[in-house]
Order: C-alpha cells, then sequence, then structure tokens
C-alpha cells in the first residue's frame, strides 16, 4: 500500500478508535468491558482486510498474524493495548497497535512471520494489577493472580469465566526464546521529546519501580496547650521529609521520585497529628543505583525522625526491577530513526508499558513519539500527524532492514 494512504487510514483509525467508550462524551475502555471488546473486535477487521489471520483470547487480546516465507523463521511481535484509564486520551495504547498494522500495509509480507497484539489490559483500572493482557500471553496468569478482586468483589478468574470473550477464543503463549523480539511505538508520555522538538527516540529501559508507604509517629496533643519545643508533630516531620525527597531526586539524573498520597491522624484542626503516612514511588532505569539511592533517603529520613523524636517505619507495597531494551534491535530502531530525524538518542521510560512482561521471555525494543506538552491520561492527549508519519516511517525502515 502507498504510503501516504497508509498514514491516512492510521490517523483516520485513531479517530476511529477513540470514539468507542463505554463512557458517552469521555473515553473509557476497561477490561472486558462492552466498549473493550468493541474496539476489539474493530481492530480485528482491520487487520482481517490487511490479509492477516486473526484471534483472540478468552480476555480479549487479540492478536493478527502475516504470515512470512518459507522455511518458517521465529515471528517479531508489534504491539500495545487497547485499554484506557478513565476519561483518557485516544493516543495511550491505540496508536502502538494500529501503526503497526499500518506500517505491514505499507510492507507487506515479509521473511519472517509478523504478529501484531492488542492486549485487552495494560493499565490495571478495574482489578489494580497492571499488564493483565501480555501477562497471560507469557503465562504469568497463576492462580494467585485469579484470586485478586475488583471492586465489586469479583475476582478476576470469575471475571474471565462469567465475561470472558468465549466464543472463537484461543490462547496466545510464546515460550523463552522463541520469537525475535517484541517492539512497541508509544508516545512518550512526558514532555522531553516536545522540549527537544524531536518527533521520536528509542528507548534504552523502562524504569525499576519501588513503592513504599512511610510512617511517622509523634504524640497526639491539644494545639492551644503545648509548646512548641515540646511537640512530637508527625506532620510537620513528614513534611521534611516529602521535602527531602524532592531535593534528593532533582539532581540525580535518572531518578523519579513522587508523593502522591498522605493521610494524618487524628486528623482534627485543634489536634498536634500523631501520625503521618505518605506514600512513596521511587523509579530510575538502573536497579542498583535505585536501590542506593533509595537507602540514601530512608536514611535521611531515619535522622529526620531521630531529631524530632518521632517513630518511622515503612512498608513495601509493590517492586519492579528495571528493563533494558534489547542492544541489537535498539540499534537497529537508532538506524532508522537516524534516517528521518538524524538525531541519534534513547530516553528511559519512567511509565511502565506492557514490554515490561514480554521482556520476560523474548527481546524487546521501544520508540518513543512526542507528545504534545508530554500530556497523557488525559481527553487532550495528543500526537500531532507529521510526528505519527516519522514514527510510521522509522518503522516500516525497521521493518525493512531485519532479516
Amino acid at each position: 500500500m502507498d504510503f501516504d494512504l497508509a498514514l491516512e487510514r492510521l490517523l483516520s483509525r485513531i479517530e476511529e478508535l477513540g470514539a468507542i467508550t463505554d463512557t458517552p462524551g469521555s473515553l473509557t475502555r476497561t477490561f472486558l468491558s462492552p466498549a473493550n471488546l468493541r474496539a476489539a473486535r474493530q481492530v480485528m477487521a482491520w487487520m482481517e482486510e490487511a490479509g492477516m489471520k486473526t484471534g483472540h483470547d478468552a480476555g480479549g487480546t487479540i492478536r493478527g498474524v502475516l504470515p512470512g516465507k518459507d522455511p518458517p523463521l521465529p515471528p517479531l511481535l508489534l504491539g500495545s493495548h487497547l485499554d484506557t484509564v478513565i476519561d483518557a486520551g485516544k493516543y495511550d495504547g491505540a496508536l502502538g497497535v494500529l501503526i503497526a498494522l499500518a506500517a505491514l500495509e505499507v510492507t507487506g509480507p515479509l521473511d519472517f512471520p509478523v504478529h501484531v497484539l492488542g492486549f485487552s489490559d495494560e493499565e490495571g483500572v478495574r482489578f489494580h494489577a497492571t499488564y493483565l493482557g501480555s501477562r497471560a500471553c507469557v503465562g504469568q496468569l497463576g492462580p494467585e493472580m485469579l484470586e485478586i478482586r475488583d471492586r465489586a468483589g469479583i475476582t478476576l478468574g470469575e471475571a474471565l469465566a462469567n465475561e470472558g470473550w468465549h466464543e472463537g477464543a484461543t490462547s496466545f503463549f510464546y515460550e523463552n526464546h522463541r520469537s525475535k523480539g517484541y517492539v512497541e511505538i508509544h508516545i512518550e508520555q512526558g514532555r522531553v521529546l516536545d522540549e527537544l522538538k524531536e518527533a521520536v527516540c528509542a528507548v534504552s529501559a523502562i524504569c525499576g519501580q519501588r513503592r513504599l508507604t512511610i510512617t511517622l509517629r509523634g504524640k497526639a496533643d491539644h494545639a492551644g496547650t503545648t509548646p512548641m519545643p515540646l511537640r512530637h508533630d508527625a506532620l510537620a516531620g513528614a513534611a521534611e521529609c516529602i521535602l527531602e525527597v524532592e531535593s534528593h531526586a532533582i539532581y540525580r539524573e535518572g531518578l523519579l521520585a513522587t508523593v502522591g498520597k498522605i493521610d494524618v491522624r487524628p486528623g482534627a484542626s485543634n489536634t498536634i497529628p500523631g501520625e503521618a503516612t505518605f506514600t512513596l514511588d521511587f523509579r530510575h532505569p538502573d536497579d542498583a543505583a535505585r536501590e542506593r539511592l533509595l537507602d540514601g533517603l530512608l536514611e535521611r529520613f531515619r535522622v529526620i525522625a531521630t531529631r524530632r523524636k518521632l517513630q518511622l517505619s515503612w512498608d513495601p507495597v509493590q517492586s519492579n526491577a528495571a528493563v533494558p531494551c534489547d542492544t541489537a534491535l535498539t540499534r537497529s530502531l537508532l538506524d532508522a530513526v537516524e534516517k528521518q530525524v538524524r538525531a541519534r538518542f534513547t530516553l528511559p521510560s519512567g511509565a511502565g508499558h506492557d514490554a515490561v512482561m514480554m521482556a520476560t521471555v523474548m527481546p524487546v525494543a521501544m520508540l518513543f513519539v512526542r507528545c504534545r506538552g508530554g500530556l497523557s491520561h488525559h481527553p487532550e492527549e495528543y500526537a500531532g500527524p507529521r510526528d505519527i508519519a516519522v514514527a510510521l516511517r522509522v518503522l516500516v525502515d525497521f521493518l525493512s532492514s531485519l532479516r
């Protein structure tokens, strides 16, 4: 297919898919929702128009296969997710699926098979557990995962059994070292490309992440009768710790540290806070560096708590290792990028992606596309047609260069 026609179809399909929603007036598609399944069926229809053999699993993940030439070679996987957050933008996830389809419409069949995947759940809105679609494809939806519950108390296993897309369903299972790799095109969801005025770049790694809950305990007391030097104010201690988080991260390259929530007890305006608990989200593309920097920050918390005569404790909530992108695949992506924009650089991804799961069984690579102002997970999320065109040319060149 002519490149310009493929691009025109891609831009039109982004708009069409962005109109498929469970919430009129805003975009929302969550795991196994009616809109998510409608979106999956629509993308499968486009895959079939492109001559791909299609299938889906019970969880709503879809796949289109473009066969390669004989003799059979390991497949290359492309794709992203079709679910959204609540009141979302239309590029996050969907762009990666639709641009893969558009690139194959330009290249036609290649020497090797290509599988395009549209994962049913990456965002984790319904079950508060991310990557459900890609987890299933790499065999990581075990008994423990099937017992997680949504807000209505329904387990994942029950949802799959009672709400799943069973008619004609199959399962997609990718074994270790049986594929060329997985490549995902995604909006940056940050503002670095926008500030650099660059359309695209390759991704070096997906940042590892630690989430903790930090608790400081002091003594609740009367706000009107307790002298300032005698107070053990847990909230004041937490405030100092939170400022320490910011100062600890701001001058350390690659480190992202965020306090997003704080709870105070007893929570009365005329009572000195006796307990303060806050969340800490700590990310870095290098696991060893992340742990070293986290240890340094926790030591600063200890110093603050001791000086203020507060008790300090913390509880781990989540831990994800960093995922480095494959050197060879990334080099090929950068070669294709350099042909289009004459710039050759990488950025780490602070956000998680389905590539995290796929990396457990195959090499992965990613291409970032500039999004206006770095805005994502928002109705005004936007990637411009010129940048999408650059990304499409990069993907076409990348696919054509592989053997």
